[in-house]
């Protein structure tokens, strides 16, 4: 069965940086895509970010994130980053990491996606 395990949440200050991981096993397949969500307090979880495994690594984002935040995928070590900078409050939410066994990046959305990990809080405060 799939695994996915996020890392890196934690407090960070307006106008700072913060990476996250999300560890992947158990993976099968010729084809799969791992995605960043978010869920705000008050608010619908929306999509983030996602890297597809074909040999383009094709990538997509939320037009929240454009410009802020880059994914990127370690294959040594079988892990998905989002790097997130310029970070405002608005950033402020549970963090999940999920995957898809196919190529679901154009259109980053949630049905899509029916492995996910446990989440990570980021917080952006002074």
């Amino acid at each position: 069965q799939q695994q996915l395990v996020e890392s890196g949440g934690g407090l960070v200050q307006p106008g700072g940086s913060l990476r996250l991981s999300c560890k992947v096993s158990g993976l099968t397949g010729r084809y799969h895509s791992v995605a960043w969500f978010r869920q705000a307090p008050g608010k619908e979880r929306v999509g983030v970010s996602c890297i597809e495994s074909s040999s383009s690594g094709l990538t997509s984002y939320g037009d929240s994130v454009k410009g802020r935040f880059t994914t990127s995928r370690d294959a040594a070590t079988n892990t998905v980053h989002l790097q997130m900078t310029a970070l405002n409050a608005e950033d402020t939410a549970v963090y999940y990491c999920a995957y898809g066994a196919g190529l679901f990046c154009p259109g980053l959305m949630e049905k899509d996606f029916g492995t996910w990990g446990q989440g990570t809080q980021v917080t952006v405060s002074s």
